[in-house]
This record gives C-alpha cells, structure tokens and sequence, in this order.
C-alpha cells in the first residue's frame, strides 16, 4: 500500500519510517526545503534512538522518499496522513489547527483517487468534522473518508512503541475508513496488538484524556513527594507501595521537577479548552496544570536552599546536569530546566550545564547559561551541582572527581538517581525529592 505522511516532523517522520519497515510504500512530505533536503542526505531534523538506521535502511530498499510536492506525494496513496504541528495557541490555549486544516484544503484540491485521510496530529474534539467539510468544499469528485488516529509515542522510545503498541486507537465513520485502517496496520495484527475502532470524536479524545491523565499521576507523585518531605517518609517506597496495586500501576510515579515535553503541556491546555468551550469545567485537570507550572519554580528555590538561601546565592554558580525535558531526545519544549535556570538567574546565580543531546536547541532559550562540553567542565568552581535530567550519563558520575572540581560538596538531585546513603557515606551535602 502507498501511503503519503504530510509532516515529517518527529509523529510524522517516526510513523513513515515505521509503516515503511512494514513493508508499505511510503512518501513523507513537507513545505520545509530544508528539512527534505537534510533527510534526503540521511540527515535527521530529530533526536531520537535508532531513527538514523531506521530511515537509512527504508530508503535504501525503495520504500520510503521525501518531496515537498504534495500533489505528487499523494498522488496513488490510499492512506494519507496529516502529521502536522498543533501547538498551543498565544493567548487562550487551544491547539492552533492552522496546518492541519491547510493540509486538508491541498489534499482536497490535489486528491486524485479514492483515499482516507487520517489525523495523526493530536486534535480537539470536532476537528476531524471540519477536515472531512473542508475537503468536501474543494469540489473533489474522488471518493474519500476522514478517520482520526491518534499517535501515542513517548520521545526516547517512539520507535519501539510504534511497533510494539499497548494499543491502535482507530475513529472512523464508515467502511472506507475502517478497511483501509486495518490494512494499514495488518503487518501489526499478527503481533496480536489490540485494535480499538470507536467513533470519529471519541478517538480525539482518547488522546487528550490519557496525556492529561498520566499528567495527572507525575503531579500527584510529586505532591507525595513534597509530604514525604515533611513528615519523613519516602516516596520511592510510597510509589512502589500503590504502583503493586494493579489497579493504579507503576508506570509515571517517578517524582521529579515536573512535566514538560511536546505533548503534556499543550494536551493539558487544549482539554482545558475544549471542555470550556463544551461548558464542562474539568477542575482536576486545571489544578494539574496550575501545580505542574509552580513546582518548576519551586525545583529551582529548592537548589536556593541548598545553596544557603536566595539571600546568600548572588555570585555563587550552579553546574546543571541536563536540560532537556527528559532523556533520550533534544526535546526542550517546556523543559522544567528553563524555569529553574531562570530561578536561578534572578537571584544573581550563575548557571553552567551540559545535556549530552540539548545544548543547540537549548543556548537560545536560556541565554544566560553557560554551555559546557561535558559534565566535569560545568562542575568545575560550582558552590552546587543540579541534577535536572536523569541522563544515563549522569548516573555513575566520578564523585571523587566531583568533589575535586566542584567548589562545594553539594548535589540536589531532582531526579533520585542516587541513594541518599551512599552520597552521604562519599561526603557529600545531599538532597533528593520527596526523601530525607
């Protein structure tokens, strides 16, 4: 089967690169020169594991090109997909649908056979009616059916869960749509992954719900992990004492300075929308979001403290051990790294980090940060060294070596990587989340 992926972003590039390793032709397309020129020359616009090989090896066997002629690319694809950037519009939240509704009027307007148009990009309720009337308004004479698809990929491991998904979620109004869908996806039936065909609206809010809903477990954690504090308990244990029970899971209780990423932030405040707009107030997740926002600037007062205080912490310098939001990707979309930096900088500290991925797309963000070739180059001098992302580089750092460069044995580890004994015993001044 052909199938044409518009957006070669990292939904649209990670999901051609997968359909095409499935054996299905695939044309990936974007308006961007550039972009097409540098994944003509195997050159990713992302950061993720295993991509690189991947896209090599499908373009090689015949099964995957890149155009940024869009009538040409859907030209004969049966299935083609609208993988374009929502994010969250200036002013009221809501995702801005400029791109997937400009998508939709050229595919209309260049359709040249039967296909189903499918929405990858996560979308509010009710945009998949106005694809389906925005193609009909462009006169096409082809038949063709609009179904939504939502993507449910975590950056870091888009590829594995791509083809090993807990589950494909597929809203389609008609038979069109449902047949070609499960063509699209046989090759994934004979590894058993359950299916779910649900109406059109039903599917885009599938996908907001679960990302508001996992957003809600990193936030209750971490209010655990600000009471464990308090009352001297441990919220390591806490996690794994409900995450047993089957009913709750283990998986996102990992205390931390909060969510970020290109999904979490901008779901949370397009649910948030949606439901107003619906007047269907949802105060669990407007509490979610609010928390989510004031304990970034809380991780960055909490390595005040450690630093003696706001009152005490103009001049001295803080190394930051990774920017990005989490690790294995050069994600730094709403990175809590930003807001502690910026915590840090208005109190008159000076910031030295090193990322082993996010450092380019970081340095024009946080411009008042030192951006150092490794990790020891930044803790030399420091009066405190922050861990902000858990980096399996920065999980055996060399503490004899630590102690010797930094200024200060002081580390506040806002990712629990180390065991607070063990820091202790090395001489170090210790401080984690949610453990004494």
């Amino acid at each position: 089967m052909k199938i044409a992926m518009v957006g070669s972003g990292y939904v649209g590039l990670v999901s051609g690169a997968c359909f095409a390793d499935f054996g299905h032709e695939v044309v990936c397309i974007d308006k961007d020169d550039s972009k097409i020129a540098r994944l003509k020359d195997g050159i990713m616009p992302i950061y993720e594991p295993g991509l690189d090989g991947l896209v090599a090896s499908n373009v090689a066997a015949g099964r995957l090109s890149f155009t940024t002629d869009l009538a040409a690319g859907i030209d004969g694809a049966q299935a083609i997909f609208i993988a374009v950037g929502t994010p969250s519009r200036r002013g009221d939240g809501h995702a801005d649908l400029t791109f997937v509704y400009e998508v939709a009027r050229e595919v209309g307007e260049h359709l040249a056979n039967e296909a189903v148009i499918v929405t990858k990009s996560t979308v509010p309720v009710g945009t998949g009616d106005e694809v389906e009337r925005i193609i009909k308004d462009t006169g096409t004479a082809h038949k063709f059916a609009v179904v939504s698809n939502p993507e449910f990929l975590r950056e870091g491991a888009a590829i594995g869960d791509f083809k090993r998904p807990d589950r494909i979620v597929i809203g389609a109004e008609d038979d069109l749509g449902r047949e070609i869908m499960r063509e699209v996806y046989r090759p994934l039936f004979l590894n058993e992954s359950p299916i779910l065909f649900v109406g059109r609206r039903t599917s885009e809010l599938i996908k907001y719900a679960a990302n508001a809903f996992l957003a809600t477990k990193i936030t209750f954690i971490n209010e655990m992990a600000d009471l464990c504090e308090k009352v001297g308990a441990n919220v390591q244990d806490v996690a794994r004492g409900i995450g047993m029970d089957n009913r709750i899971g283990s998986k996102f209780l990992n205390a931390g300075p909060g969510y970020g990423g290109s999904c979490f932030p901008k779901d949370t405040l397009a649910l948030l929308k949606t439901a107003e707009d619906y007047d269907s107030p949802t105060r669990i997740v407007e509490a979610v979001v609010k928390t989510n926002e004031s304990r970034k600037r809380a991780m960055g007062r909490k390595v005040l403290d450690a630093l003696g205080g706001a009152e005490n912490a103009r001049g001295k310098k803080v190394a930051m051990l990774g920017l990005t939001f989490k690790p294995n990707t050069d994600d730094m979309r709403d990175s809590p790294a930003i807001a502690i930096a910026q915590t840090l900088g208005d109190a008159g500290v000076e910031v030295a980090a090193f990322d082993p991925e996010g450092m380019e797309i970081a340095s024009p963000l946080m411009p008042n940060v030192i951006m150092c070739e490794e990790p020891y180059a930044a803790i030399k001098d420091a009066d405190a060294v922050a861990i902000v992302t858990e980096w399996d580089a920065f999980r055996a750092l060399d503490l004899g070596r630590v102690k010797d460069l930094a200024k200060a044995p002081v580390i506040v580890d806002l990712r629990n990587i180390y065991n607070p004994d063990d820091m202790r015993i090395a001489g170090f001044d210790y401080s984690s989340i949610g453990r004494n």
